[in-house]
């Protein structure tokens, strides 16, 4: 039986200074159906969703809801109509509680008072339909990005929507969490939910979606059927070229011990007694599930949070690394997981964002030389095959994978001795994510060591040479990427929890 269009984009047109990012694309979202959405960065798949969402205004093209014409001025038209997206980019009142951010702009009132009994009661029927077991007065900020996720999911649930888009919802859950997600979108799919689905994840895809639309550089592509396309047929659609090894060959030789880190301790998480060894010229993983203390030592070798105790040594010598600025430099750099909110100046043009670490190698006389910050902008550019329009492009208006590619290309100019990198693909396509492997790998074979955590256990093992295993903040052993499993690495993540 054929089902009811739900949704129909028409010819979408969007254009921005120096790039065409949408030209005359078409989608059409039936009730009771997920629909992914795929391509590259920079394809135009988050812009198209932000022309249906009021969020950009579309320059051409007719989009159809229910059969009526609309044009959201902004996101809260688009929610009153029943259209809710959940953004990659997580935009939450961090200070407030999390019942107060998903009824913000819309309180249950008594009088002229925000009923807060009842708030706390909606809330509470919400997340035992979505069976989420989080706090409602719990505020925002001392909770992981992936109960945030989750807050943001029930948040675009609460306004009974009829299309729900969501944005690399995965990007920051653990595997258990994934498996909840999916439960909620089959859950409303079965609703007649029309359920738009972004994200790189190809098993994902597979798994979850009716019909695949595929976009590359503003334009559509093809849609089919989920189970009409092979794993190489969707590469080959995003990125209009053969990709058979999903990654490079690992040329790298680990050398002489370079990095030491003996009983690292945490002030104020649980990261507990964590010492391990890296050698120049190793791409050392972390593995382990969310919680589990990987970001935390990242941020404790840096100094971006508080150490309790613990020595860290580069080659040989101690490095305090109290804060950021010390560690740089001392050599060390940190890409942070959560890219909008510690990563990017947004209100910055590109060259900004690339030379803001390296600012001293720019000083000429007490000024800055406008001729190198150019080339060296250019160089990451270049090395890191940045879409953008130009050097003086606004960071905010690429796409999230190119934000990345640019704080990547930064951290490369302090040249760090070692690098430590927090999802350093989260968010970023197959042809993309290749590139930067062939980076990391390219900084090992020049001696250099590199330090990466990822969700993705795939990865990790394609790319590192040992992976230690982080459970309960504590290092739970140890394996080597050559020989381990995902099981044997699932089990160690496991062990202190």
């Amino acid at each position: 039986m054929e089902k009811e269009i739900l949704l129909k984009m028409t010819d979408i047109s969007k254009a921005f200074p120096g790039v065409k990012a949408l030209d005359h694309v078409s989608l059409d979202l039936e009730a009771g159906t997920v629909h992914a959405l795929m391509g590259e960065n920079g394809a135009g798949k988050s812009t198209l969703m932000k022309c249906l969402f009021g969020i950009y205004t579309k320059d051409s093209g007719q989009i159809f809801l229910e059969g009526k014409e609309v044009n959201f001025k902004n996101s809260r038209e688009a929610l009153d109509n029943g259209v809710a997206m959940v953004h990659q980019e997580l935009n939450q009142a961090l200070k407030r509680s999390v019942m107060d951010n998903i009824w913000l702009g819309r309180y249950p009132k008594k009088g002229l008072i925000v009923d807060e009994a009842k708030m706390y009661k909606d809330t509470s029927a919400v997340f035992e339909e979505l069976d989420i077991h989080v706090d409602p007065k719990r505020i925002m900020s001392t909770m992981p990005v992936s109960q945030r996720q989750m807050v943001e999911i029930a948040k675009a649930v609460s306004y009974n929507s009829k299309v729900i888009v969501f944005d690399e919802p995965t990007s920051s859950l653990t595997e258990e969490e994934v498996e909840h997600l999916f439960r909620i979108i089959n859950m409303l799919r079965d609703r007649g939910v029309g359920i738009i689905y972004i994200s790189h994840k190809m098993a994902e895809i597979k798994r979850i979606s009716d019909t695949i639309t595929i976009m590359r550089d503003g334009t559509h592509v093809v849609t089919k059927p989920a189970k009409e396309l092979s794993n190489a047929d969707i590469i080959r659609y995003m990125v209009g070229r053969e990709l058979t090894n999903q990654f490079p060959e690992k040329t790298n030789k680990p050398g002489a011990v370079s990095l030491e880190v003996e009983g690292l301790t945490a002030q104020y998480s649980l990261l507990k007694d964590v010492s391990f060894q890296a050698r120049e010229g190793e791409v050392l993983g972390l593995a382990g599930l969310d919680g589990s203390g990987r970001t935390e030592t990242l941020e404790n070798i840096f100094g971006n949070a508080t150490r309790k105790s613990g020595t860290i040594k580069l080659r040989g010598k101690v490095c305090k690394n109290r804060n950021p600025i010390e560690s740089i430099k001392n050599g060390f750099s940190l890409l942070t997981e959560e890219r909008r909110a510690t990563g990017i100046f947004a209100i910055e043009n590109i060259r900004d964002n690339t030379i803001i670490s390296s600012m001293k190698k720019h000083l000429r006389f007490g000024l800055l030389n406008s001729k190198s910050m150019r080339e060296d902008t250019q160089w990451s550019i270049d090395a890191m095959h940045t879409k953008t329009p130009s050097q003086e492009t606004k960071i905010r208006s690429l796409s999230g994978g190119n934000q990345q590619k640019v704080i990547i290309g930064r951290w490369l100019l302090t040249e760090p001795e070692v690098l430590l990198l927090d999802e350093p693909t989260r968010g970023i396509d197959v042809g993309a994510k290749y590139e930067i492997y062939q980076l990391i790998l390219d900084l090992a074979n020049r001696g250099k060591t590199v330090l990466m955590v990822s969700s993705e256990m795939p990865e990790l093992l394609g790319i590192c040479d040992r992976i230690l295993v982080m459970s309960g903040g504590r290092l739970a052993g140890e394996v080597d990427a050559k020989t381990a499993t995902q099981e044997e690495i699932m089990t160690l993540a496991a062990k202190y929890v």
